[in-house]
């Protein structure tokens, strides 16, 4: 189970330099990976009346694709979306910008995406909320297209390209694409277009329900159901003892991934998230990065 951690978004500041030590330290304390939330556009509840989302327009956040190129440059971690809002985005512009990011990191990339649920953020991105899913669909054969053939003519219903390409091409072809998942509908999706999946829920019924469904739209697809990828999360609370009883849950689950995330436990800078991580990968027995 490759384990890493969960950028943390909200808190880690506007400051480059925090940027960089963050993502430089986690490497050397044998984290494999690193995966970034994302949100393009906060709402602001003076104007929405009755706002209860869970980020607003004082929440800050990174962007995952320029973040990463950045990140491209000073560690050797594999970068992960998870996850980008797809259907909110220009398809053809996501395919080049997750090709330049693949192409700066060796090929360490995957492109993890889902709905989303801020309409507010669709309205100002132009794109339509009501039939997000149903559009993430026809991205995703794109998407895979795109990176593929140095040239594709694509007739879709909401979709069009003709006779037009990337170069250069990603280093994997295609790229792996993982599906956020918390619904029946989103476990059908990962099980028939994913090269895995994050679910939302902790190993146990729920996991193995949900699991199920997405092992069953995958027979019915005609894929292999254990070639997709499961990355499980758990966060940081001060309790090691009781993380790593929760990652060797995950671990149990047959989970090929894990993300420790630190945010949202009162952690005030970075500094301290990299205190809490190195008491994490102590517990997990990471081995450190020379």
């Amino acid at each position: 189970m490759q384990i890493g951690v969960v950028f943390p978004q909200t808190e880690i500041g506007p400051d480059a330099g925090a940027v960089r030590a963050y993502g430089e330290r986690v490497q050397q304390l044998g984290f494999r990976h690193l995966l970034a939330y994302d949100h393009v556009l906060g709402a602001d509840p003076a104007v929405h009346q009755g706002w209860n989302g869970p980020y607003d327009v004082s929440t800050m956040f990174h962007e995952p694709l320029v973040l990463f190129g950045y990140l491209a440059a000073v560690t050797r971690l594999e970068l992960v979306t998870g996850i980008i809002i797809l259907p909110q985005r220009q398809t053809a512009l996501v395919a080049k910008q997750a090709a330049e990011v693949d192409l700066l990191t060796g090929g360490r990339f995957r492109l993890g995406v889902g709905l989303g649920w801020n309409s507010v953020e669709y309205e100002a991105l132009g794109k339509d909320f009501s039939d997000r899913g149903r559009r993430a669909d026809e991205q995703v054969e794109l998407l895979r297209r795109l990176w593929t053939e140095p040239s594709i003519t694509f007739n879709g219903v909401n979709e069009r390209v003709t006779g037009a390409g990337i170069a250069p091409l990603p280093v994997q072809r295609p790229i792996p694409i993982w599906f956020g998942a918390q619904s029946t509908a989103a476990y059908k999706r990962a099980g028939r277009l994913g090269d895995g999946w994050f679910p939302q829920v902790p190993p146990g019924p729920k996991l193995d329900a949900a699991r199920a469904i997405v092992e069953q739209a995958a027979i019915a697809a005609d894929r292999d159901p254990g070639a997709i990828g499961m990355e499980g999360r758990v966060s940081w609370t001060g309790d090691t003892a009781k993380l790593v009883d929760q990652a060797d849950r995950w671990r149990q689950a047959q989970a090929s991934h894990l993300s420790v995330n630190t945010m949202g436990t009162g952690l005030t800078s970075v500094d301290q998230h990299l205190v809490a991580l190195e008491q994490v990968a102590d517990e997990l027995g990471l081995t450190p990065d020379r």
